[in-house]
């Protein structure tokens, strides 16, 4: 009578078949899967132009001005911008407020105009930016 010996290897013949027939099934759906499509909105279906912001301009010395659509900025106090902005929005409550701080100002003078805007309960502020690298400014 034969012995009969452990095997210690395991057969991946029939492994590497179920992911050769697998492949075979996806590489043959694949094409036949239709994506979806988002259909945007085009300019003609607008129902209303979007209102010109408004920008608030912080100085480099942490000054605060109003500037409205072209105009020149018009400096004044923060109090008095604040209440000026919470009256356009009232008129025309889908018109942002951008506020546009100067590279060389100070980061807690932003923060200062964003918080007396958002306790004010003026929504619809942003930050403006510029598009493009800056030259560091280093301070001593």
């Amino acid at each position: 009578m034969r012995e009969r010996r452990l095997m210690n290897q395991i057969n991946v013949v029939p492994y590497i078949d179920v992911m050769l027939v697998l492949l075979v099934i996806f590489m043959v759906t694949a094409p036949m899967i239709q994506t979806g499509s988002v259909e945007l909105p085009s300019v003609g279906k607008a129902s209303q132009t979007p209102a010109t912001p408004l920008y608030v301009v912080v100085q480099p010395d942490g000054s605060v001005a109003l500037r409205n659509a072209a105009e020149e900025p018009v400096p004044m106090p923060l109090e008095a911008v604040v209440a000026q902005l919470r009256q356009m929005q009232q008129e025309n409550p889908a018109r942002a407020v951008l506020i546009a701080g100067d590279g060389d100002a100070r980061y807690e003078a932003v923060l200062k105009v964003m918080s007396a805007l958002q306790e004010k309960g003026i929504d619809k502020i942003g930050l403006l930016v510029q598009r493009g690298e800056r030259e560091p400014t280093t301070r001593r």
